[in-house]
Formats: C-alpha cells, sequence, structure tokens
C-alpha cells in the first residue's frame, strides 16, 4: 500500500513511479489521491473542531445550571445535541472517505527502485551477465519431461485429468521420490548452510492475509477458494457475500502465510532480519494461462514449492535481496543446471515488487530458458497493508519493516529441469549427486 504521506511531500516522485509502471494517466490518479486526501483531512478538521466545541459547550451547561440560568443551559443543551447528530453524520462520512481512499491506494503497484530498467513486458527484462552460471549440455534430439516421464511410466497426466482435471498430474515411484529429494535437499541446504529457519505454515489463510501479501483485492480470481459445508448450508440467499467473507484461500506460495508472520506486530530492531523458509503445496487457478504449456508440469493448478522469505529493516533488505537470490541460485549450481539471471523490467515486476530478479533455468527439450525462482525485494508495501512495524533501540517512533520473498526453488520446474539436463540416450535419466543420498544411493532412474 502507498504511503499517503510520501505522495503529499514528494508529488512528482509518485507521478513518475506510476508513469514508470505504465500507468498513462498517472498525474490524474496522483491528483485524485490528492484532492480526497485534502477532503478527508478537511472533514477531519471540522470534526476535531465540532468535538472541541461539544465539550466546550457540554461543560457550560453545567455552569449555566449553576448560576441557574435555565435560558442558557437549555440553549446549550439543544446545541450539543445539534453537534452529536452532526459529529455521527460526519463520522460516518470520515469512515466512508478513508475507506474510499484506502481502497485506492491499495489498487496501484509498488513504485520501482531506480536501477530498475524500463519496459513494459519480459522482452524488455536485463540479462545480469556476472549471475549467469554453466553452460547447456551437449545432446543430440532433447526430450521433453512429459515425453521422459511418460516413457518411464512414471508420469500419468491422464489418470490426474480423470480424478481433477486438465493440469494435474501423478508422479509415481522414482518419480515421486525424486520430487522428495529436491524439497528436502533445497530444506537442508537453506536451514543449514544459509541460515533460515523452517517453517510449516497454514496452507489456508484468510482474506486480510491475501490483502497483506497483495493477492486481494486485484488477484482475487487468480486464486483457488474454500469454504465449509456448514458455511454452504447455511449462505443461502445471501450466499456470494457471506462465503466471500468467511472462505479460506489455498496459498498460491508460502510467501502469503510467512510473510503474515508478523502482522500487526512491532518487532525489536535486533531481532531482525527473520529468515524462513517453507516447502508446502501450492495453488494457483492460472487465470487467463488457456493455451499456454498445456502440456506437462510448467504451469499446473497444483505444485510445491521451497520459499524463502525475509524480513528486514530498510537500511538491510537492498543486501537482503541480493543475498536471497544468492541462495536460490546455489540450489541451481549444486544440482549442476545451467542458468542465468535477469532483472525484470518495470513492466514485468510483479504488483507489490520494488525490484524482481528472475532466474532461469536451461530447459533443453524446450530449447529455452524458462523461470524457475523469482526473487523480489517489496520494501515497506506488503508491510504498510499488514501494519507491521519494528523498533529501533531507545526510539520512540516505529517504522515499517521491508519485506522480500523467493523461490528457492520450485521443486517441480526444478524435477522438470533434472529430468531434461540428466536425460540419457536411452531414456534413463542419471541423478545428479547431490541428490544421491536422497535416493538411497539411487544413480539413475529407469524404466522398470
Amino acid at each position: 500500500m502507498h504511503d499517503i504521506k510520501a505522495i503529499r511531500d514528494d508529488h512528482a516522485a509518485f507521478v513518475a513511479g506510476l508513469h514508470k509502471r505504465n500507468i498513462a494517466d498517472a498525474s490524474t490518479v496522483a491528483q485524485d489521491i490528492l484532492d480526497r486526501d485534502h477532503g478527508l483531512r478537511a472533514l477531519q478538521t471540522r470534526l476535531q473542531q465540532a468535538q472541541a466545541r461539544r465539550n466546550d459547550a457540554s461543560k457550560q451547561i453545567g455552569q449555566a445550571k449553576a448560576k441557574k440560568d435555565e435560558a442558557q443551559a437549555s440553549a446549550l443543551m439543544a446545541e450539543v445535541a445539534e453537534l452529536k447528530d452532526q459529529l455521527q453524520k460526519d463520522e460516518a462520512e470520515e469512515r466512508t472517505l478513508k475507506a474510499d481512499l484506502d481502497s485506492i491506494l491499495a489498487s496501484y503497484p509498488n513504485i520501482p527502485a531506480s536501477d530498475v530498467p524500463d519496459g513494459k513486458d519480459e522482452n524488455d527484462n536485463v540479462e545480469v551477465a556476472s549471475r549467469a552460471w554453466g553452460s547447456r549440455p551437449t545432446m543430440n534430439a532433447a526430450k521433453e519431461h512429459f515425453d521422459i516421464g511418460e516413457a518411464l511410466g512414471l508420469m500419468d497426466f491422464e489418470r490426474a485429468a480423470k480424478v481433477s482435471g486438465a493440469r494435474f498430474v501423478y508422479l509415481k515411484g522414482a518419480l515421486a521420490r525424486l520430487e522428495r529429494a529436491l524439497g528436502t535437499f533445497m530444506l537442508d541446504l537453506h536451514t543449514d548452510e544459509f541460515g533460515y529457519t523452517e517453517m510449516a505454515p497454514p496452507i489456508l489463510a484468510r482474506n486480510h492475509a491475501f490483502f497483506g501479501t497483495t493477492q486481494l483485492p486485484k488477484f482475487e480470481n487468480d486464486q483457488f477458494w474454500a469454504v465449509s459445508g456448514e458455511l454452504l448450508a447455511e449462505a443461502r440467499a445471501e450466499m456470494a457475500d457471506t462465503i466471500r467473507e468467511h472462505r479460506y484461500g489455498l496459498i498460491p506460495t508460502a510467501e502469503v502465510t510467512l510473510t503474515n508472520y508478523v502482522r500487526e506486530e512491532i518487532v525489536d530492531e535486533e531481532k531482525l532480519p527473520f529468515r524462513f523458509t517453507a516447502w508446502t503445496p501450492c495453488f494457483r487457478a492460472e487465470a487467463g494461462a488457456a493455451g499456454k504449456d498445456t502440456r506437462g508440469m510448467i504451469r499446473q493448478h497444483q505444485f510445491s514449492k521451497v520459499e524463502l522469505v525475509s524480513i528486514t529493516t530498510p537500511e538491510q533488505s537492498q543486501a537482503e535481496h541480493e543475498r536471497m537470490t544468492d541462495c536460490a541460485q546455489e540450489v541451481l549450481k549444486r544440482l549442476g543446471l545451467h542458468h542465468r539471471v535477469m532483472t525484470l523490467c518495470s513492466g514485468d515486476m510483479g504488483f507489490a515488487a520494488r525490484k524482481t530478479y528472475d532466474i532461469e533455468v536451461w530447459l533443453p527439450g524446450q530449447g529455452r530458458f524458462r523461470e524457475i525462482s523469482s526473487c523480489s525485494n517489496c520494501g515497506d508495501f506488503q508491510a504498510r497493508r499488514m501494519n507491521a512495524r519494528y523498533r529501533a533501540k531507545d526510539a520512540k517512533q516505529t517504522r515499517f519493516m521491508h519485506t522480500l520473498n523467493g523461490s528457492a526453488l520450485a521443486v517441480g520446474r526444478t524435477l522438470i529441469a533434472v529430468l531434461e539436463n540428466y536425460q540419457q540416450a536411452d531414456g534413463s535419466v542419471a541423478i545428479p549427486d547431490v541428490l544421491r543420498p536422497y535416493m538411497g544411493g539411487l544413480e539413475k532412474i529407469a524404466k522398470p
């Protein structure tokens, strides 16, 4: 959420930031926000004055009665009653105006950092040459992961479609174990070597948690929502509103529940940074993805991911962003997977991000790089929505924390990368050395 005080103090910077986000009417948007803010503050001033007058008049009633001046007391009592009615109306209007202003402030994306490249879409992203690692493996007639998995008899999309519909899969035997090995390896690396605290968070969350990490209201249709059978039985005529109020959302990423861990809290600065990691199932409706990656595991409704979340101070967040990206890259390095890192342009970043690095792994079967992780610094954008603050030692004032999140990694996509990069001419798949202890010493996956 945007800081109205910052918009008041530097209107031009806010407009420039929205322009960088390719919002053409940024000047009109900013002026509308300032006009609404001016109207709200003017009303609040009138409220304060009316409240002060009501308090004074109430005191004067007692004084008039003490003097037995019933006429003055009666007039003052009438004035107090009128002020009370007007205050109730003005307070109701204040709540409406504030809610409207907050809604508008929450509806526009975060302002990009100064070093984010300008651009409209993924074609304008910029490679970070110093972060590139490895080289493309040499192989003839590389197959895609679904052809490899189905030929092994260990990947079944057809049966999954019978049970759950499109964009689901059954993994069997050694492939199911490989997915488990990957997730466990990632957790061990991030906790044992990089100091992240492993968490087992909820995978259902309420509306306010989704609002805090910006999935609501803009991306409501991208989520899966769940309600209890009891609620459905009771909802009846007011079903839609009742369900929306009491529903649970299935998390699209553990970012939702990990970041909200500090919502509505004030943390002592010396406890920061918090570094959390979790391996969870994730759920996405993939609204608007019709026709994209319809075969295979690239874009599914249900998948698993190892998430990294950092919660820190403004002074530390830039360095923490670089560190988080290093941690995500290290997974691919130890798996021996060629990859590159892209700085996303202003038009391709997520709604909450002020800067994002995408890590893209090379997939020989597709003959191109595909995203396997996004590491984003959100600044204080999410913290304002969650009211998550910290206090420095001996400081009276609190400040909003900075939040960061990243995939390290998307487990299903890492499985895809292993299958395509370690495929053998005989149809088997070699197991990367680092995963063999997690696979009971198995060196390759072959058709049973």
